[in-house]
């Protein structure tokens, strides 16, 4: 039986439905594969940080967060670390960093994969900060260290993009991408649309779950940006950062704006858009008017979608269907899987 030892930087939603992944599919894994997936590291900010070598008991992990909300602290397991100090102390092979997002500097999750790519270990991020502001950086030290650094679930989940284009699409170019990346505008432009205010669209929003306390960096389209730096960084070697993108969001989107949209047949959408102008690689987020007999006009609630334009294939086109946060779990196991294959 071979194993993969996990660190897990961050154990918030995605890495609870990371680790309910992980042992509803271990007996399979074992079965089909002859893997095991140990998990001897995890740290968060305000939790507590577990370690144990011998692997961490999933489990009671879950339920000590579920009754208490936070890690037992006369467990075993239970240290009084850093999280740099974990990272740079504990045995692992593969380091997950799903800390959350500082989607201004993608900070310190940068310190903590450049850390781990010191030590030669493997890689796997939900974060789309790292990508979106240090990809070509952290791109190159792993080439350099001769690790794998995976990132699947930055942009849709665990929808395959990169995945789609690295594995499926050999010697495709990708020219061009489009899409509807952001849950939270759409939703709200939706509900515009049916003449709910914009106040009380966000406050639905934040009712179902899904539209942050703060929702400014959806709104204004920062978070948006940097999921397009990223597919441009990562699919067109762009080398570019958030700030770089052409960026508008939708405060100032009004109702007479939508109903006028609707009058000629359209719909409004904040569009993530990224090309080639004079042999660079520009990006641009802003709400546009759609046609509603185009395929982006039936993405609707929190779905999203993303139209890849390429030399070979001509232009491919996916979407993900109103994701929860398994999806998100799925994304980051799926790299998983990616890294066993690649031994």
């Amino acid at each position: 039986m071979k194993t993969i030892r996990i660190a897990m930087v961050g154990f918030g939603n995605a890495g609870k439905a990371l680790a309910k992944i992980i042992l509803d599919k271990q007996e399979a894994l074992d079965k089909t594969m002859g893997w095991k997936l140990k998990t001897v590291a995890i740290t968060t900010a305000t939790r507590g940080n577990l370690v144990d070598e011998n692997g961490i008991d999933l489990k009671k992990t879950l339920k000590d967060l579920e009754c208490q909300g936070c890690f037992d602290k006369t467990w075993e397991a239970y240290r009084e670390w850093t999280t740099l100090e974990i990272i740079e102390k504990v045995d692992y092979d593969v380091l997950i960093e799903i800390s959350p997002l500082n989607i201004f500097t993608g900070q310190p999750a940068i310190d903590h994969i450049h850390t781990a790519f010191g030590r030669k270990k493997h890689v796997i991020t939900a974060n789309k900060g790292p990508i979106a502001w240090a990809y070509h950086q952290l791109k190159t030290m792993a080439e350099k260290q001769q690790v794998y650094f995976f990132h699947e679930t930055t942009v849709m989940d665990g929808t395959p993009v990169f995945n789609l284009v690295d594995e499926t699409l050999p010697m495709c170019k990708v020219m061009g991408i489009k899409g509807i990346l952001n849950t939270t505008t759409n939703f709200v432009l939706e509900e515009m649309a049916h003449e709910k205010s914009f106040e009380d669209a966000m406050n639905e929003g934040k009712r179902r779950g899904f539209v942050e306390a703060d929702p400014s960096m959806d709104i204004e389209g920062w978070d948006a940006a940097a999921k397009t730096a990223a597919l441009l960084n990562v699919l067109m070697d762009a080398n570019i950062t958030p700030r770089e993108i052409q960026r508008k969001g939708i405060e100032d989107v009004t109702y007479e704006d939508i109903l006028k949209a609707q009058q000629a047949g359209k719909v409004i959408k904040l569009i993530c858009q990224g090309m080639v102008d004079d042999g660079k690689v520009i990006g641009m987020v802003k709400p546009m008017e759609i046609s509603n007999d185009h395929v982006f006009a039936s993405v609707t609630g929190t779905s999203s979608i993303l139209s890849i334009q390429t030399d070979l294939m001509g232009e491919l086109t996916v979407i993900e269907h109103d994701p929860e946060i398994e999806q998100t779990g799925y994304g980051l196991f799926s790299d998983l899987m990616r890294l066993i294959r690649k031994f």
